[in-house]
């Protein structure tokens, strides 16, 4: 834990709801409010919706059912992989994600979506669902037993608008060529990977590259995990999840996936073509904006 602005002892909670897995801020060791001026503004960055673990759930839950919600396919499909492949399906986005990337595609006007990373078809159903009919969903996966599964998953809820390229994403992605160019790119695989893939992508979307883009100019990159439990931006020992992974995995807490999320992070934010924000919801989520 971190004690943040005077608010507390603040630190992530991965929360498992009926409807999916969330990773959210909490406090467990509150000391008073974040510092306000006169007309009450705050003046701190830190939110003052996660007081403790209680109103951190309701907060989000309350949040989750006043938001548009899922068709039936898409949640009954996230629960039917929440039981039958419980050791792997946090590597699904929640529920409550999947409505925000739902909000941003339909934002931007998305019709054609990239997706680096499948895995059972979870996220692939969604965006399927935001470009709608006419739009088209195409996913890099790196497993092919994950990817028969997500075909199988699409084709049994009779999406037909979505496909899967089988193969390492490192070398899958730089080999697309598409009619037209993609309007979202969502990365959600091998996080050692990711400055490779962004890379790539600029690479592939020349600023006079005409209709030969990989991604259009305005388009968005939404990559997930990219503070990966808090541990990118705070690996010290203060950090409950560092303590967490130390004892259960301790290769994962210094991986290179680690320092590669970094060095992503990094180039969203230094590169003048891009437009970056990075919320700190969910495992961390850079949403990027390709200028031209």
């Amino acid at each position: 834990m971190e004690d943040l602005a005077g608010f507390g002892r603040v630190r992530f909670a991965t929360i498992a709801q009926p409807r999916g897995i969330l990773t959210i801020p909490i406090s467990y060791q509150t000391s008073q409010p974040p510092e306000t001026t006169a007309d009450g503004k705050m003046k701190s960055s830190v939110s003052v919706l996660y007081p403790n673990e209680q109103v951190s759930r309701n907060v989000t839950s309350y949040a989750e059912d006043r938001s548009t919600p899922l068709p039936a396919h898409i949640t009954a499909y996230h629960d039917h992989i929440d039981r039958t492949k419980p050791e792997t399906a946090i590597l699904m986005i929640s529920n409550f994600q999947a409505q925000n990337h739902i909000w941003l595609a339909k934002l931007v006007g998305a019709k054609r979506v990239l997706e680096i990373g499948v895995y059972v078809g979870y996220s692939g159903m969604v965006w399927s669902h935001a470009v709608g009919p006419s739009g088209t969903v195409t996913g890099l996966e790196f497993d092919p037993e994950y990817a028969k599964i997500a075909e199988q998953a699409w084709a049994d809820n009779g999406i037909t608008n979505a496909s899967v390229v089988v193969g390492d994403a490192l070398e899958t992605l730089p080999n697309l060529q598409p009619d037209e160019p993609y309007d979202l790119i969502f990365i959600d695989a091998q996080k050692s990977g990711y400055p490779s893939y962004l890379r790539t992508i600029l690479s592939a979307s020349p600023r006079n590259g005409g209709g030969k883009r990989l991604l259009r100019a305005g388009g968005l990159i939404v990559a997930d995990n990219v503070l990966r439990r808090g541990i990118v931006a705070d690996d010290s020992d203060e950090n409950p999840w560092v303590q967490k992974e130390k004892a259960q995995r301790p290769t994962y807490w210094r991986s290179e996936d680690v320092d590669k999320l970094r060095e992503f992070n990094d180039l969203v934010r230094t590169d003048e073509r891009l437009d970056g924000w990075l919320m700190p919801l969910y495992d961390g989520v850079n949403l990027v904006r390709l200028v031209d």
